[in-house]
């Protein structure tokens, strides 16, 4: 397939570390002309006479120009990331000697590599499925540890690993299936009916239960938006400085002192939070900029995955049953949160709230029961969801894919409900096979290929 392909026979380089200035910088070239390239700049020793997966150390020069004292590392073909000869060139981390030695390269024969095209390289050479090469550029951004445990296992193949057996299984019945095509004259049955059924219960289980985790695989991989809002005064601020253990938003004593939406990241439990402080929301007020910020306010309402109501221990509890029932219309996951603990009459408040749905009562000056807050979020996160730990999705291609694959076993089932011949129930299998095939890269064509790694980082 990697020879069929326009500039696949090319050798590459690129900066596989950040660009600036740094301690070590990592130039990697990849492709068949690799050894003869870097034993011209080389000249310490014969590089390409050396044994993969060792280190060298020497001068990088161009001519009688030294460019730097680096270390040369080689992967030989197929023992390498991409499958081709690879080498990694750790250099001093200074953007000048990055710019020489890059080019060095480049005038011996190389071009430069397009963003993921050693990924995508790795994949064409079989190293990695399709699936295990997309959750590179997802471990990569990992920023939490749900996240990066989620990027390792199905970088390791977790994800792979179900499609794959659901796919060979599928095979087998097709295979059959095709087989009694051959037969048709004869009115014969080479797959087994009852079995084929149980397969289509299993695989339609596993799809559906797939599918259900994006929800959770999107919070793992993108985080939670999260608006605390509340009216004016009822300690938003405080809160959202309690959560961060930072005073970064300033509390005043005075109604309305945020006028604009404050956000800030929290990870709790390896879920990332997106934190929101609302202006507070009242119906009237003659303050224009405070307006704005009020409609701002709600905007951040619509859009939350999780709205913290925060309200004031001295408010009525009408209101805030009135503020309950008006998020649950809205569909919205919600925590209530009673605030000010810390003042005189917070021993008659529990009692006075204590009716409300999982109200939770806090000092945010005093940051207590802030912890319970933290656990409640989430278990709103992880409520009626499969747990960090299952196999995720976070990929909206996968999903789309496994729709797909959904609808196709549900006509499989009607097929065999209505007990139609192999001839009708054969192209709904060839559907479902093709699109699991399309999740792991066993269909694919060179477009799809270029958009999905045109999104890695150069280098990658």
């Amino acid at each position: 397939m990697l020879g069929k392909l326009i500039g696949w026979d090319d050798t590459i380089v690129a900066l596989a570390t950040p660009p600036g200035v740094g301690a070590i910088s990592v130039i990697r070239i990849s492709g068949k002309k690799t050894f003869e390239i870097v034993d011209q700049l080389f000249p310490s020793k014969k590089i390409s006479l050396q044994p993969s997966h060792t280190l060298h150390v020497g001068m990088i020069q161009e001519g009688d120009v030294i460019i730097d004292e680096a270390v040369v590392s080689i992967f030989r073909s197929p023992k390498s990331y991409t499958g081709e000869d690879v080498i990694e060139i750790s250099c001093h981390g200074s953007p000048y000697i990055q710019e020489k030695l890059i080019k060095a390269v480049l005038d011996h024969g190389a071009r430069i590599a397009k963003p993921g095209e050693f990924t995508q390289r790795a994949f064409l050479n079989g190293k990695l499925d399709l699936a295990q090469a997309e959750s590179v550029a997802d471990l990569i951004a990992s920023n939490t540890n749900a996240s990066h445990k989620n990027a390792l296992y199905n970088m390791r193949g977790g994800f792979s690993g179900e499609l794959k057996k659901l796919r060979d299984q599928m095979l087998g019945f097709s295979a059959l299936i095709e087989l009694e095509l051959d037969f048709s004259q004869e009115d014969v049955e080479f797959a087994d009916r009852k079995k084929f059924y149980e397969l289509i219960a299993d695989a339609s289980q596993l799809t559906n239960r797939l599918i259900s985790s994006f929800s959770l695989g999107n919070v793992i991989k993108n985080g939670v938006q999260v608006a605390i809002v509340g009216k004016p005064n009822s300690g938003k601020s405080t809160l959202l400085n309690a959560l961060l253990n930072d005073e970064r938003a300033i509390v005043s004593e005075i109604a309305g002192t945020t006028r604009d939406t404050i956000e800030e990241t929290l990870n709790i439990d390896g879920i990332l939070f997106r934190l929101v402080d609302t202006a507070g929301i009242r119906d009237h007020t003659s303050d224009v900029i405070e307006s704005m910020g009020i409609e701002k306010s709600r905007s951040k309402i619509q859009s939350a995955g999780i709205v913290v109501y925060l309200f004031d221990i001295a408010d009525h509890k009408t209101e805030v049953q009135l503020k309950l029932n008006e998020l649950k219309e809205q569909g919205k996951a919600f925590v209530l949160v009673a605030n000010k603990m810390d003042l005189p009459n917070a021993p008659n408040a529990q009692e006075k709230f204590s009716g409300l749905e999982g109200v939770i009562f806090i000092s945010a000056k005093e940051k207590r029961n802030i912890e319970t807050l933290k656990k409640q979020l989430v278990d709103a996160v992880l409520k009626d969801k499969v747990q960090v730990g299952d196999t995720v999705i976070t990929n909206e291609r996968h999903l789309h894919a496994l729709q797909k694959v959904a609808q196709s076993l549900s006509d499989i089932k009607k097929g065999l409900d209505e007990k139609l011949p192999g001839d009708l129930i054969a192209p709904d299998i060839r559907l479902c096979l093709h699109y699991l095939g399309e999740i792991t890269g066993e269909i694919t064509n060179e477009d799809q290929l270029d958009y999905i790694f045109s999104k890695f980082c150069i280098g990658k």
